[in-house]
């Protein structure tokens, strides 16, 4: 991006972990987000030197970088760090996409700022940038039922009813990032935390 102004461009980082056997898991829902995105940019994602895969172009009108950490989730950081620092990107431009056990299954947040929730891509992340300043777009999966493990329940495939509206959801999340960079965090906020999902699913 050569010749852009480093205060106009924009980082949006989905968080996953890399390799097919984690394509399907609840905590590679921001991988399934900006798959979307580059497929909305009609670009596809190219190996960078920060460890990442990256796509260049623009997103609502706006000159940004879409890119996927190639470490595993506990080290998203020194990749995303890294990409902050080839593109002069403010941390308040960037925008991290990640699963989020605390809120439902379809639900999507945005907010900037506050704290990790034991979420290990954001810790690692916040710790590179040394800031906990830059936005997020919540993806919710909910807690696991039961007893079961939390590290089983994000390492598994979406359930068989949840997939049945994870496309739209997927879209949904890609919207939100669009809405972020074009009219900001308040007025995202406004319109997409107004009205959940409701997923169809057994009765209960």
């Amino acid at each position: 991006m050569k010749g852009v102004p480093a205060v106009d461009r924009w980082l949006v980082v989905g968080l996953g972990n890399p390799g097919p056997e984690y394509a399907g898991n609840r905590h590679n829902a921001g991988f399934m987000v900006l798959d979307e995105l580059a497929a909305r940019a009609g670009g596809r994602f190219k190996a960078h030197r920060s460890r990442a895969e990256v796509l260049e172009g623009r997103l609502a009108g706006a000159p940004a970088v879409l890119a996927k950490p190639l470490s595993f989730m506990n080290l998203s950081g020194g990749p995303v760090k890294a990409l902050a620092d080839f593109y002069k990107v403010d941390p308040a431009r960037v925008v991290v996409v990640h699963d989020e056990l605390d809120v439902p299954y379809g639900a999507l947040r945005a907010k900037l700022g506050g704290g990790d929730n034991g979420h290990n891509g954001l810790k690692s992340i916040t710790k590179s940038l040394a800031t906990r300043d830059y936005l997020r777009v919540r993806f919710g999966i909910g807690r696991p039922p039961g007893r079961m493990d939390t590290a089983a329940y994000v390492l598994r495939d979406f359930a068989t009813a949840e997939r049945k509206d994870l496309a739209f959801l997927v879209d949904r999340a890609a919207d939100v990032v669009e809405s972020l960079v074009r009219v900001g965090l308040e007025a995202t906020q406004n319109t997409f935390h107004a009205v959940d999902l409701k997923p169809a699913g057994p009765p209960r």
